[in-house]
């Protein structure tokens, strides 16, 4: 999810803006709040200092300037560790060790470091608030930015994509996913993603902690919840109807081979196992391997396991798979060469239809088929689970829509959705 609001390789380039740095928390799901010092006061960061250093539920992190500290460097990120009251002096960490230790330094020079503007946005820079929702959102799918197409299907969804079921011929639901569909972006599978989770491969062997049991029934459950809705059910038939199996949609074809995807994520894993997230060196998937694990009398759970090499380094990797909790038939092919492990074109897409904004459809103009579409994906009827997943992902894009705007300096609230 870090890949949400800017890509990485950019923000180790030029840095992030505080506005972005905003964007990234919400879209990672945290409950935020955020002030500039023209929105906020000295006294109003002084409570709210002093109340999150004495809770485990609410974190304060700084935007600041280092000049005001006689520091080299310009702006900077910190959290705030810890308020002295009787003092009047705040604790900084994350400050760049090499250069700087964590230091106190009062409230009103903080205030003073902060209060000035960032030249690469033209605004104040400020604090923010910063705590866990009471559940991880995103348990099967986020959005990114890391491909570069991302501006061009962030538009196509919120622009487009209302315009084009204004066409006279949308007259049932199958034409309105062909309009949708069949015009998509190339790389629009790079822009939603399906969350996975990796380990070390010596840190679990064979066997499943708790924990881990309970994420992965958690993502299996959102899974069925997405599969038992009548949109998917629409899906399914449209894919089906222009001779793709299921889990091949237009323009995520590529996704579709879960070797290919496993060996990816294990890449991709080891990186952020190994502390090298997005590193310049190559790492390589060697082999993988899918293994279905059942003990103690617990339903199968598909295990992909890889080898992953860089130069002489070797790590073992493994990647959690949830799976269908029923096999589909896919078009005409066998039901077995559809064995219901994910990720699928099927449902990925259900999801992204559902969390397009309402006002997507309401250039329907045939009234019938207009209702007929709000009830297919409204959100009010969902299960909880299917319900937080799917506004989480909505609340994503109408993110990357203010990224693609330019907006998110500008504007610092969560989007309402």
């Amino acid at each position: 999810m870090l890949d949400c609001c800017e890509p990485l390789e950019k923000v180790k380039e030029k840095g992030i803006s505080f506005g972005k740095l905003v964007c990234l928390a919400h879209c990672a799901g945290a409950k935020v709040e955020a002030f500039r010092t023209n929105q906020s006061t000295l006294d109003e960061f002084r409570n709210f200092i002093a109340r999150c250093s004495t809770s485990d539920d609410c974190h304060v992190i700084s935007s600041y300037h280092r000049s005001t500290f006689k520091q080299t460097g310009t702006g900077h990120f910190s959290p705030i560790g810890g308020y002295h009251a009787g003092r009047d002096m705040t604790l900084i960490l994350d400050v760049a060790r090499f250069k700087y230790p964590p230091h106190w330094v009062p409230v009103t020079l903080l205030w003073e470091a902060m209060d000035n503007v960032d030249e690469a946005t033209g605004q104040r820079r400020g604090f923010m608030l910063i705590s866990r929702p009471h559940r991880d959102p995103g348990l099967l799918y986020t959005l990114s930015c890391k491909h570069e197409s991302w501006v061009k299907v962030a538009k196509y969804l919120m622009d487009d994509v209302p315009n084009l079921v204004k066409s006279d011929d949308v007259r049932d639901v199958h034409k309105v996913l062909s309009v949708v569909f069949l015009s998509l972006p190339s790389n629009f599978g790079e822009f939603i993603k399906w969350i996975a989770e990796v380990r070390r491969r010596e840190d679990g062997g064979q066997n499943l902690c708790e924990e881990e049991k309970g994420r992965l029934s958690l993502k299996e459950e959102v899974l069925k919840q997405v599969q038992e809705t009548g949109l998917f059910k629409h899906v399914v038939a449209f894919l089906s109807s222009v001779n793709s199996c299921c889990r091949n949609a237009p323009a995520l074809s590529h996704e579709a081979n879960l070797p290919d995807i496993a060996a990816r994520v294990c890449c991709q894993g080891a990186e952020l196992l190994a502390g090298k997230s997005g590193s310049s060196k190559r790492y390589c998937c060697r082999e993988t391997c899918v293994t279905s694990l059942k003990a103690n009398g617990d339903k199968p759970i598909t295990l992909v396991s890889g080898t992953v090499v860089n130069g002489s380094f070797e790590q073992g990797v493994d990647m959690l798979v949830p799976s269908c909790p029923k096999i589909l038939n896919c078009c005409d092919s066998s039901p077995n060469s559809c064995i219901g492990i994910y990720p699928a074109g099927n449902d990925v897409l259900t999801a992204l239809l559902l969390a397009l904004p309402p006002e997507t459809w309401c250039g329907i103009k045939d009234e019938k088929l207009l209702n007929e579409m709000y009830s297919l994906v409204s959100t009010k009827n969902l299960p909880i689970l299917l319900q937080e997943e799917i506004l989480h992902l909505r609340r994503q894009l109408h993110l990357l829509k203010k990224c693609q705007e330019n907006k998110v300096d500008e504007d610092l609230g969560a989007p309402l959705c």
